[in-house]
């Protein structure tokens, strides 16, 4: 077998949203397609991908560098041993040939794209969900049959007064959400008066998360927590930069109640640091790393070793970025949840379409791959880029 062609295409996701660092009105992401000489049904096998929101399309990265060394390279290069498969790992360093280690960016973004894609039809090929193969392969071959989710969204919006992000947040809820997500970080005054607002519809703290996405500094990182800490809410996500981890280390001592952050880290050594000098607490605090912006799958895995080798549980990861990529890693390596955009990012965010959350937790559909073709409208994306 061989890979007979990739393709990649960029695609808008545009919106009017903002949080308190940038705002989507320009937003897009990459969608790639790997196609294989495999067939099944009549068709070849096609593996599908895309990178999560708030990295632009890495289109260049992907297609002057990664897609021409896979398509350069021999398949007994990239093959399983047995010659009955795509390997992922071999994939992963033929892409990453000729790259200096260090400074990750958009690099980071277009390896996690392409091995998405990659893992899509590896599953396929082997005809089982990704998640049952993942739970086989790496786990203990007993998949979680739901996972937890969490509805992101309560982004700043011109014209958003309060009651409108309470509807907003009620309206997860409804779908059966049981914790919800909004921004923060535009001003203290601002966010503690849309907070209580939220209160007035969420059942406790306990169900409202809140994400600054790196705004503030340490000084107002700690006004916030002071603030915060006695709402007792879900978490308090990424107050600063998301390498500055003394700012992170030192706000963990002016505020006892969870924290969360990561989905800006692109590497197990960004991660590792965080871990060394972030002062997350593994009892405590949650990570977001998203491997779809952190050189995908293969990365990831060493990103979990790297953590149970330092005391983390892998139920400790939440990712970012509500796809089915991180929805069949948590299920098959036993993470501890996921986040959704009920709404928001379409078609790329969310579930498979019939199946419905229920007291904030998922499961997943009984097909071969990611499980994108439980999508109707982001299979008309993805078939498109195929074309």
């Amino acid at each position: 077998m061989k890979i007979v062609e990739i393709k990649e295409k960029p695609v808008p996701i545009s919106s009017s949203i903002k949080n308190a660092y940038i705002d989507f009105s320009k937003m897009d992401v990459s969608a790639v397609a790997v196609v294989t000489d495999v067939i099944r049904d009549g068709k070849p096998v096609i593996g599908y991908g895309f990178n999560s929101n708030g990295r632009y399309a890495p289109s260049g990265i992907i297609n002057t560098r990664m897609i021409p060394r896979i398509m350069e390279s021999k398949p007994a290069d990239y093959l399983t041993d047995d010659g009955r498969n795509l390997d992922p790992f071999k994939l992963w360093k033929i892409m990453m040939t000729n790259e200096k280690p260090g400074g990750h960016g958009e690099r980071s973004v277009a390896v996690g794209t392409i091995d998405m894609a990659i893992w899509d039809a590896v599953a396929k090929i082997e005809e089982k969900p990704l998640y049952q193969l993942l739970s086989e392969r790496y786990g203990d071959g007993h998949p979680d049959d739901k996972v937890f989710v969490y509805a992101a969204g309560g982004y700043y919006q011109p014209g958003k007064d309060d009651t409108m992000l309470q509807n907003e947040l009620k309206g997860y809820l409804d779908l059966g959400y049981s914790v919800v997500k909004m921004k923060i970080g535009n001003s203290l005054e601002e966010d503690i008066r849309r907070i209580e607002a939220a209160l007035k519809v969420v059942p406790a703290g306990k169900n409202l998360a809140v994400d600054a996405n790196g705004r503030l500094d340490l000084p107002t990182a700690i006004k916030y927590a002071e603030a915060l800490e006695p709402y007792d809410l879900f978490w308090y996500e990424e107050p600063g930069d998301p390498l500055d981890y003394d700012l992170q280390n030192e706000l963990g001592k002016h505020y006892k109640n969870t924290m969360a952050t990561g989905e800006n880290l692109f590497s197990m050594q960004d991660a590792r640091n965080l871990i060394r000098y972030g002062g997350m607490r593994p009892d405590k605090d949650y990570l977001q790393f998203d491997c779809a912006l952190s050189y995908g799958l293969v990365e990831y895995m060493k990103t979990l070793k790297m953590l149970k080798e330092n005391g983390w549980s892998s139920r400790r990861c939440i990712p970012h970025g509500g796809h089915q990529m991180s929805l069949n890693i948590a299920a098959g390596l036993k993470l501890g949840g996921n986040e959704s955009y009920p709404g928001i990012f379409e078609p790329f965010g969310g579930f498979a379409d019939d199946i419905q959350i229920e007291n904030g937790y998922v499961a997943l559909p009984q097909i071969p791959g990611v499980g994108f073709e439980t999508k109707a409208e982001l299979m008309k994306v993805l078939r498109s880029v195929a074309q």
